[in-house]
């Protein structure tokens, strides 16, 4: 079994496709795995990683913004677009897929439109309940359009070729344990853990903002552990403007700022609270490990999706949603500790979540990835 597959730009269209190609390689060993991707995406970092080859495709997403510098960079767009078709046509005669998975985002239409066009079985794969601009010009001609929400479902116009799946979930989410993550962190049985990231390349807004949130902890001495997660490009001056602001870190060993959590699985199984944005891939794996969050939906994402995400996921009881426009550094501080005050609420909200988990996700992604190889042309 050879399986190509793309998605990228965050982590969000990345860590799925890794879920996938774990799986393919549980049930088939002898599974030969490619992926392709954007060069300036987070799967740059996290593919290669997991050990797996990433061939790297020139291409950028369009921009929304109507003035001259946004339509300039959507002629830009268009014509890498073009060349990134031919490019991974290239890549794909090499590579002699069974399949093209694609995961979403900009960085993998190039690859699903080449395959396309040269008659090799693809199946898409939409994380989100609002299907992005990628999957609906995709959709007709892949073969399987797999989703995450039955909104999504309707959206994509329904039909045997729209198959409500659930997200995939990486191996070590479904291995995590409570219990010996936080043993191996050093957690007491009362003691508290926050994690907290704005995805996989971080938000500078949101960013500014938390180094409020933990100039704060600071200074009122809190009791409970934080890990942050910057992002790359909020490694270096995050940890200074919390400075500025009166943070004493070095006097503070509970709070902790990182560039990114390698070992997210462990870390969200061990929290007590997990503050982030509403990508589905996240919490596809909040509702999997139980873990009650506080929901800071992307209002830049198209067409907002990261709040129908997020609402979905309080209507179940399994959040709380805070908006970004009312996410002020002492706002966020305010609802970490009300949340955190009240334990018994957090383990109804975790257990809340877990009403939403795809358990069997996995598997019915790979059976119909299975049936689009078969069925491809017939």
């Amino acid at each position: 079994m050879r399986l190509y597959i793309t998605g990228g730009g965050t982590g969000g269209h990345v860590t799925p496709g890794l879920a996938i190609a774990r799986y393919f390689e549980h049930k088939h060993p002898d599974t030969v795995v490619r992926f392709a991707g954007s060069k300036r995406g987070i799967e740059n970092k996290l593919v290669p990683r997991e050990g797996y080859p990433l061939d790297a495709i020139e291409i950028i997403g369009m921009s929304r913004s109507l003035s001259p510098k946004g339509l300039a960079h959507n002629v830009k767009a268009a014509k890498l677009a073009v060349s990134a078709v031919s490019t991974a046509k290239k890549l794909l005669r090499q590579a002699r897929p069974d399949c093209v998975i694609g995961c979403g985002g900009y960085a993998s239409f190039a690859v699903v439109r080449a395959a396309q066009q040269m008659g090799i079985p693809t199946v898409l794969l939409e994380v989100n309940a609002l299907p992005g601009k990628v999957t609906k010009m995709l959709a007709k001609k892949a073969d399987r359009v797999l989703v995450c929400f039955e909104q999504a479902k309707e959206i994509l116009g329904g039909g045997d070729k729209v198959v409500l799946t659930g997200a995939p979930v990486r191996g070590e989410i479904l291995a995590a344990d409570r219990e010996k993550a936080r043993a191996r962190f050093g957690l007491g049985e009362n003691d508290q853990l926050v994690v907290s990231f704005w995805g996989s390349m971080g938000a500078k807004y949101m960013n500014e903002h938390m180094a409020g949130t933990i100039a704060l902890e600071c200074k009122n001495n809190v009791p409970y552990h934080h890990v942050h997660a910057t992002g790359a490009a909020a490694r270096d001056w995050l940890p200074q403007m919390a400075k500025e602001q009166g943070a004493d870190l070095a006097a503070h060993p509970n709070i902790q700022v990182t560039e990114y959590i390698y070992d997210m699985a462990d870390r969200m199984a061990a929290a007590d609270l997990v503050v982030c944005r509403a990508g589905a891939a996240t919490l596809g794996e909040l509702c999997m490990l139980g873990r009650p969050a506080l929901l800071v939906p992307s209002p830049y994402v198209a067409e907002n999706h990261q709040e129908k995400n997020a609402r979905a996921l309080e209507k179940a009881g399994g959040c709380r949603v805070l908006l970004e426009k009312d996410a002020s550094p002492r706002k966020l501080y305010d609802e970490i500790q009300t949340m955190l005050a009240d334990p018994a609420a957090l383990r109804q909200m975790g257990h809340d979540a877990t009403s939403l988990a795809a358990h069997d996700a996995s598997e019915k992604i790979y059976r119909e990835i299975l049936w689009a190889i078969e069925h491809h042309g017939k």
